[in-house]
């Protein structure tokens, strides 16, 4: 770790704790496969991991995250300032593309398959994208999910290009009505992918709104998915 490193996290830990005894530091920048940032309290050594990404980061940046670390670590309140500038310098479109390329290369995705036992998926689909989209959009890894996931029923990954359904929608007592909605969402999120405004994420816009309301039965569906 270098000095211009050790002196930050010194400045860093003052700021936020002026009287405690300074603990040992070890900062590594490491290969995550995504921009992820961990902190460890062990033994009197503050132990911090970085995502490689983030290595030759302007100085403020590295001061905005390790102070977002450690105020979690220590349980003190967050300066909006180091936030905002954290945000800013990740939600880049340079950082935002090679947090997508990153993804691609670290990150494993595991493909189950589209058939289930009461529904395919590549079918449910296909059928979509002829109803809404005229035919023309590509279609994705469709796969159920490996468990019966009640905390994501559906996400579209656009790193590995795929679309994932909770497999407890795979049941004779799900509604077919149910599982299109579903995968129309995610459609939509293949036609209308996230949009950087400023810091923010954008992700369901108006446009990607106002298609999501052409679904005939959506009323129906998400009154559905409530009762799960």
């Amino acid at each position: 770790m270098t000095e211009s490193l050790q002196k930050l996290l010194h400045d860093c830990y003052r700021e936020l704790r002026p009287r405690a005894p300074l603990p040992e530091f070890d900062l590594q920048f490491y290969p995550f496969a995504n921009i992820n940032n961990t902190i460890r309290l062990r033994e009197g050594r503050l132990k911090l991991r970085l995502s490689d990404l983030l290595e030759g980061a302007p100085e403020p940046v590295l001061y905005a995250i390790v102070h977002i670390l450690m105020a979690k670590i220590y349980r003190k309140p967050i300066e909006r300032a180091h936030a905002t500038r954290y945000r800013r310098y990740i939600g880049s479109h340079d950082m935002v593309s090679k947090a997508h390329l990153v993804r691609q290369m670290r990150g494993r995705k595991r493909i189950e398959t589209a058939q289930g036992h009461v529904y395919n998926l590549e079918e449910i689909f296909d059928e979509l994208n002829v109803r809404f989209f005229y035919g023309l959009l590509a279609r994705p890894q469709m796969t159920w999910s490996g468990e019966r996931a009640r905390n994501m029923l559906g996400h579209y990954d656009p790193a590995h290009n795929a679309i994932v359904v909770s497999r407890i929608f795979d049941h004779p007592r799900v509604p077919r009505y149910a599982i299109e909605y579903l995968v129309y969402h995610e459609m939509l999120h293949l036609k209308h992918p996230v949009k950087l405004r400023g810091s923010r994420r954008c992700v369901h816009g108006r446009e990607f709104q106002a298609e999501e309301k052409l679904f005939p039965q959506l009323e129906e569906a998400k009154a559905f998915l409530k009762t799960l």
